[in-house]
Parts: structure tokens; C-alpha cells; sequence
């Protein structure tokens, strides 16, 4: 499967946390898409936006985003267009987890750990 190159500028801008750049990037793709890849790109769209929502103190958009980002990417396990969705739905349940038990009045005051995008290497 190939992809085009504006998919992996937005995952490079995911893996460097401009999440807004990203969402306009994968936005772009996303409206054009066609399935599978559109429900893939609105999920990663999704995880995107709820870590810039996390950015801005926005706990309950964090929470729904990444909700629905998690919902959306399961589909696509354990790898898709050689991105590892297991690695990134690994990583962001467990954002999800600890924003939960953070609750809303607690979003500002920890040091979150942003899910990454691994790309699977070719052996």
C-alpha cells in the first residue's frame, strides 16, 4: 500500500508534537479519502486532536478524542501501511487511563507522555 506523502509529513508532525499542523494535514486527506484509508486517517486525526486539546488544559476533549481515535484505529491491528497500531493504541490507552484517573482539575498539572508513531522496519 502506498500513501502520499502529505500522510507522512502528518505523522512526522504527529511524532514532533505539532498536533495543529498535523490535524490540518491529515484533515486535507482525510475529506478526499476513500475507505479504509479515511476511517485510518480520521482516527490518527483524532489522537491528534486530543493531545492538542491536552496542550490547551481541554480535559474533557482529550478525553473524547482519544476515545474515539482508540474506537476508530482498533480496526487496523496490529499494523497498517506499515505503522505500527499497536504500538500507537498501546501508548494512548494508557494517555487515556491515566487522564481519566487525573480527572478534569488535575489536567495541568502532570507531565503527560504523548503516544508516538513507529514505522515497522523491513527485515
Amino acid at each position: 500500500m502506498s500513501l502520499p506523502d502529505e500522510f507522512w509529513q502528518g505523522i512526522e508532525q504527529f511524532n514532533q508534537q505539532e498536533f495543529y499542523a498535523c490535524h490540518d494535514t491529515l484533515e486535507a486527506l482525510w475529506i478526499e479519502a476513500s475507505e479504509p484509508e479515511r476511517t485510518f486517517y480520521q482516527g490518527i486525526l483524532q489522537i491528534a486532536v486530543a493531545i492538542y486539546h491536552l496542550g490547551n488544559d481541554n480535559w474533557r476533549g482529550a478525553v473524547i478524542f482519544l476515545g474515539e481515535g482508540i474506537s476508530r484505529l482498533s480496526r487496523y491491528l496490529p499494523d497498517y501501511a506499515g505503522l505500527d497500531i499497536n504500538e500507537l493504541l498501546t501508548e494512548s490507552q494508557e494517555l487515556l487511563k491515566q487522564l481519566q484517573q487525573a480527572g478534569p482539575e488535575n489536567v495541568n498539572s502532570t507531565a503527560w507522555k504523548y503516544p508516538q508513531i513507529v514505522k515497522i522496519v523491513d527485515s
